[in-house]
């Protein structure tokens, strides 16, 4: 089984003339300005999944500052859920500085989505303010069987993209540590940090209840990276996630056959991680 645990959707209306949606939201703005900037449907994400194999997607919308905007992108995906519940997961997305965004949760929960994200802090990083949102919104998920939350992270050094936030290592290593009984993805790899796992003391624990996904891999590393994740222990810890429709699926299935892992590997990350995660 193949798990797809990190794509997108959007609204038609977004589709249609994204530059509405720009006023107050400076971090759509700032990924989605550039019409190259890709927003997929569930229509084309079902297509991609027949055509590259995949039997479960994760989707999830955008954290808009505006909660109409977020309310409407959430229902779509709660739409989409409901209509193809043996393909489709869904995940709540907000942002978490909103002042309704456990009551956001807890909506999105009650109709059938399975935890929340991306959630993101594009300007400001993981900061102690960030945290201090999350706290509510980590609450409702514990209270909800402990359902996972996916956070956008990045690796703090190199070249800068759209999207590339101002995080630290410290940050996301006190994001850990700030909410140690909830089940957490750290987008993109976790910025680097799950090398952090071989250290003898602390972080080994500290890092128990983290998920690293693999979105954007290709952009961003060379294969050897799923080697290195292996070496570093936390092969039962990588879910598999294309960020649809930014790449599609081959490309991380090339990467994944050259990078040296053994079959068993794979399918820890292709699927059997993200399963026993999401139940």
């Amino acid at each position: 089984m193949i798990i797809d645990s990190h794509t997108h959707i959007f609204s038609e209306q977004v589709r249609q003339d994204r530059s509405h949606f720009f006023d107050n939201e400076p971090e759509f703005k700032l990924l989605y300005n550039s019409p190259k900037a890709k927003t997929g449907n569930i229509v084309e994400l079902l297509e991609s999944m027949d055509k590259y194999g995949i039997d479960i997607s994760v989707i999830c919308g955008f954290p808009w500052r505006t909660p109409d905007f977020t309310q409407q992108n959430n229902d779509v995906i709660i739409e989409a859920v409901q209509k193809y519940p043996d393909r489709i997961k869904g995940l709540a997305c907000f942002d978490a500085a909103w002042s309704g965004a456990s009551k956001e949760t807890q909506r999105c929960i009650e109709a059938g989505l399975c935890g929340a994200g991306e959630l993101a802090f594009y300007l400001s990083g993981i900061d102690n303010e960030a945290l201090s949102y999350l706290k509510p919104v980590m609450a409702v998920l514990r209270d909800s069987g402990n359902l996972p939350c996916m956070i956008h992270t990045n690796e703090p050094v190199g070249h800068k993209y759209p999207g590339k936030t101002p995080i630290t290592l410290e940050q996301i290593y006190t994001l850990a540590k700030t909410f140690p009984d909830n089940k957490i993805i750290l987008a993109h790899w976790g910025g680097g940090i799950f090398f952090y796992n071989i250290m003898k003391k602390e972080t080994k624990t500290t890092l128990k209840n983290i998920w690293y996904d693999t979105a954007a891999s290709p952009f961003l590393y060379g294969s050897q990276i799923y080697k290195i994740a292996v070496n570093a222990g936390v092969a039962d810890k990588v879910l598999f996630g294309t960020d649809f429709p930014l790449l599609t699926p081959d490309r991380y299935y090339k990467d994944i056959e050259n990078s040296s892992i053994n079959s068993r590997q794979k399918e820890q990350i292709l699927g059997k991680n993200a399963a026993l995660l999401y139940g």
